[in-house]
């Protein structure tokens, strides 16, 4: 059986950078949990066209609540987090995966 990936992610308006960093991490996560502190732009609706869990939660000042709150919705073996300005390319994925597989 191999191992599962949550990808976590504090979000607030990151329409313009959403979208690329989670097409890149689409062949290694099996989840994507977002906790959005207040967008007002379209961030929520990518995130769910995605297939995002999406928690909306007030920002306040604290990025450890924020990121706890994605963690704690986090279901995989393993969690991964980024930031929605980061990329990762097909390569890193693939060195991720066996990485993570487990021993047999």
């Amino acid at each position: 059986m191999s191992s599962t990936v949550s990808l976590c992610m504090i979000v607030k308006n990151e329409e313009k950078n959403l979208k690329a960093c989670l097409n890149g991490y689409s062949a290694l996560a099996d989840e994507i949990v977002i906790v959005d502190t207040g967008s007002t732009d379209h961030t929520v609706e990518i995130a769910k066209a995605a297939g995002a869990i999406v928690i909306e939660s007030t920002w306040e000042s604290d990025f450890s609540k924020a990121r706890n709150i994605s963690i704690e919705n986090a279901t995989s073996d393993w969690i991964l987090w980024t930031d929605a300005d980061d990329r990762i390319s097909a390569d890193n994925c693939e060195k991720i995966k066996k990485v993570i597989a487990p021993s047999e």
